[in-house]
């Protein structure tokens, strides 16, 4: 999940030391970020998640728990 995290920091434009489990999007969560984020989860974990899914996350935990259900 590491390179995936820096991955997400840059997308969020925040230090990757910030984003744990309980971290809120908040307004950092905009419709850019939701398919950049897509991009990253398809690259690093290859799998595909869907847009409405993942656009409706509000934590970093949240991307993570969607992420573990593609994978498995």
């Amino acid at each position: 999940m590491s390179e995936f995290r820096s991955g997400l920091a840059e997308i969020l434009e925040v230090d990757a030391s910030e984003l744990e489990d309980g971290f809120e999007l908040g307004e950092l969560w905009d419709s850019l970020a939701v398919v950049s984020t897509l991009a990253l989860i398809d690259e690093v974990h290859d799998v595909s998640v869907g847009a409405e899914d993942l656009a409706e996350c509000k934590t970093v935990g949240d991307i993570r728990k969607l992420i573990d259900a593609a994978v498995a």
